[in-house]
């Protein structure tokens, strides 16, 4: 399904000017959100990092118009995906953004398996670095090159996701969510947003959660080293919700059997039913 322009269509297709920025430059955003029942979980989070991040960019955005489209796909469906595309539109030719952006808004629906939630993952190094320097690692853009292209590697190589790390070596995030790990002390650690980190929506919900159910959290710089060591490793996004990681390219793990994922787990399941007003069970 497709929002565009406030009518929801059944398909994907829809005009699009060929000289929108987003489609020739790359020069937007994205948001994925979990839709549960009609509504979206966090849904107040995803607007807000999808309208601060589109300030960052001289982007014009519509907080108003951008909840409409995800309500307005939400409720079509059980359980679905949902991905929110703000462009800065058409454009000259040239790298310099216009000054009066006139800025494409479109949203899409599919459905969502339930199985995806909490299910483990491998997770592959790759060489490709994360630019810790560019102010779009820590936004949600539309170019997503580098992490085509390290998944491609992955499922080459039979796992399910790359992890990144930054220009200095440190470890940033998975290609499609956020790191966190359990040190030898208990302490769950994640990477700082400074490491070339998004600052993902289940992230900033761990690190809310895990105080409130006796977890240490702290956001530290972390080597591969630190990784391999690790009790237990975790991926977060918003579909996902907490991965446990089995394997680090040939480090293993039995991330699922520490007792911070039973505990986290809960939490967000308990956290997402209260934010889509359904009961755990039916989060996952």
């Amino acid at each position: 399904m497709l929002w565009r322009d406030g009518q929801i269509l059944a398909g994907t297709e829809a005009p699009l000017d060929h000289a929108d920025r987003g489609l020739t430059l790359g020069d937007g955003l994205f948001d994925t959100a979990l839709a549960l029942n009609g509504r979206v979980a966090f849904e107040d989070a995803h607007v807000a990092r999808l309208v601060a991040s589109a300030e960052v960019l001289g982007i014009p955005a519509d907080a108003g118009a951008i909840r409409s489209a995800m309500r307005a796909l939400a409720g079509r469906g059980e359980r679905l995906a949902l991905r929110t595309t703000l462009t800065r539109g058409a454009g000259p030719r040239g790298l310099k953004p216009p000054e009066d952006p006139r800025p494409t808004l479109f949203a899409t629906a599919s459905p969502s398996g339930r199985a995806i939630a909490f299910a483990p993952l491998r997770l592959r190094p790759t060489a490709i670095a994360r630019n810790d320097t560019s102010p779009a690692a820590r936004l949600k853009a539309l170019g997503y090159l580098d992490a085509v292209i390290a998944a491609g590697e992955a499922a080459r190589d039979g796992f399910d996701e790359a992890l990144f790390r930054n220009t200095k070596g440190l470890v940033a995030c998975a290609g499609t969510g956020n790191l966190f790990c359990v040190a030898d002390e208990g302490t769950l650690l994640t990477p700082p947003l400074t490491d070339g980190v998004l600052p993902g929506i289940v992230r900033a919900q761990v690190l809310a959660l895990a105080p409130a159910h006796g977890l240490a959290v702290a956001e530290r710089s972390l080597t591969p080293d630190d990784v391999r060591r690790a009790r237990a490793v975790f991926v977060t996004n918003s579909l996902r919700l907490l991965a446990p990681v089995t394997a680090l390219g040939e480090t293993t793990y039995d991330s699922a059997g520490h007792a911070a994922f039973a505990l986290l787990r809960e939490a967000l399941r308990a956290a997402v039913a209260e934010s889509c007003g359904v009961t755990p069970e039916e989060v996952a």
